[in-house]
């Protein structure tokens, strides 16, 4: 197997350190030291740290947003009007796929994206684009006609509740082993669990104002 180019290398290693240290915590050249690249690499392939990092994220968002953007085609294919699991399983389902449990590169994903939902670095608010836009935009629309009574806002927390609890919970089940009383299938259960826990939650009656 060749080794992966100068370019490929730069995002393996800004995606290390972003996850681990945020955006302002991680230098140009802590990345290109991690990555055996020169200083100039990152101007040349991607212009900017800020450009970089939307890169990273990229690189890892848009299976994810594929997955679900596919899910719910598969859905809105059998029935306009699918249930409230059916909606969840398919957008939190490819977020487990991408981020399984014991795996590094998940636990690198997982914890990318929980940098990216509590940095306050304006440039992890910056990154998204018209392709991220669709795929929330496409959820809020199937999750409010199933639930015709929810406000638009908390229908909008509710559904990052989602992204957050899988996101922790892959984090979490990388970071700590299963205690001893616990059998391994536990966690090879947590997707149903996910699904079952978070179609109870959004499945809620609006909070009263």
């Amino acid at each position: 197997m060749a080794p992966p180019d100068t370019r490929t290398q730069i995002l393996d290693a800004a995606e290390h350190l972003f996850a681990e240290r945020g955006f302002h915590g991680t230098s140009v050249r802590a990345i290109t030291d991690l990555a055996g690249a020169n200083l100039a690499a990152v101007a040349y392939h991607f212009g900017s740290k800020a450009e970089l990092l939307a890169a990273v994220i990229r690189r890892v968002i848009e299976p994810i947003n594929a997955a679900q953007c596919a899910g719910l085609d598969r859905l809105l294919a059998r029935t306009p009007d699918p249930s409230i699991t059916e909606l969840v399983e398919a957008f939190a389902g490819p977020l487990f796929d991408e981020m399984p449990a014991g795996d590094e590169g998940g636990a690198r994903t997982s914890r990318l994206i929980v940098t990216i939902i509590g940095d306050p670095a304006e440039e992890m608010r910056n990154w998204t684009g018209s392709a991220e836009d669709t795929v929330r935009d496409r959820y809020l629309a199937a999750f409010g006609r199933a639930l015709p009574g929810l406000p638009p806002e908390e229908l909008w927390f509710r559904l990052r509740g989602i992204l957050a609890v899988v996101a922790m919970d892959r984090v979490e089940v990388y970071n700590r082993r299963l205690p001893a009383s616990l059998s391994p299938v536990a966690g090879e259960a947590t997707r149903r669990w996910a699904i079952t826990f978070l179609a109870a939650a959004m499945s809620a009656p609006p909070t009263e104002t």
